[in-house]
């Protein structure tokens, strides 16, 4: 993980507003968010091992999902980018588990804190300037 420097970090704004700026720059609410937190999350590469992530807390109200909820307010926190190594290729030891697959799509990442090149953080880099310009214009 790789923190960043932005002013973004520490805005206060309704999640809605907040959500839909950052949906311009194909960010989207992760998968682990609960009702006090979250991160918007955008990949940097094609096969979707390296992200800017950028975390909030909720100050007002609760968080119920993509849609925020009725008068949500988050504080934004500060961004980072980290990257995700997987398996690749087929597990010579897998067994078919019919009930288990309908839960277990996706495998889990053999290291979740991977180092991060430097070409990606400074792609991570010039989309926070281009977040940035927008959401303080």
């Amino acid at each position: 993980m790789v923190p960043l420097d932005s002013k973004l970090a520490g805005i206060e704004e309704p999640y809605d507003k907040a959500a839909g700026v950052l949906q311009e720059f194909e960010f989207s609410l992760g998968g682990n968010w609960d009702y006090e937190h979250g991160c918007f999350d955008r990949s940097l590469d094609e096969g979707h091992k390296v992200w800017l992530r950028i975390p909030f807390e909720v100050t007002h109200g609760v968080l119920e999902g993509e849609n925020g909820g009725v008068g949500t307010v988050i504080q934004l926190g500060s961004p980072f980018v980290l990257k995700h190594l997987y398996n690749e290729g087929l597990d010579e030891e897998a067994q078919v588990r019919v009930v288990s697959a309908l839960f277990d799509q996706f495998q889990e990442p053999v290291d979740k804190d991977a180092p991060v090149e430097g070409e990606w953080v400074d792609q991570a880099k010039l989309v926070l300037k281009e977040v940035e310009s927008r959401w303080l214009q």
